[in-house]
């Protein structure tokens, strides 16, 4: 598959993610996308990345998420030199709270 094509099929996800409204639409819609692993893996990965804002330990986060230390590492490594989106929703969902 070409990169223009994996582009405008990124972009059709994005842009679909974009109409959703509600946590039913949420909910609904990545219920059909992603099996309820993915969800999980995903939703571990952002409660990681609030812990780590909240200045956590590691040893605390695996317990509390059951992800390895690599995958803590990688979204540590997301906060601090990533595209600003765990920062952004944090902030977003818990204001001043996640700086």
């Amino acid at each position: 598959m070409g990169k223009k094509a994996a582009d405008e099929k990124i972009d059709l996800l994005f842009e679909g993610i974009l109409t959703l409204r509600t946590k039913e639409d949420c909910e609904n819609f990545f219920g059909d996308l992603c099996t309820k692993t993915e969800l999980r893996e995903m939703s571990k990965r952002l409660f990681a990345a609030k812990l780590i804002s909240d200045g956590a330990k590691y040893a605390d986060i695996v317990e509390q998420t059951g992800l390895s230390t690599a995958t803590i590492t990688r979204v540590n490594g997301c906060l601090r030199d990533g595209n600003d989106g765990y920062v952004q929703v944090l902030d977003r969902l818990f204001g001043a709270q996640s700086d």
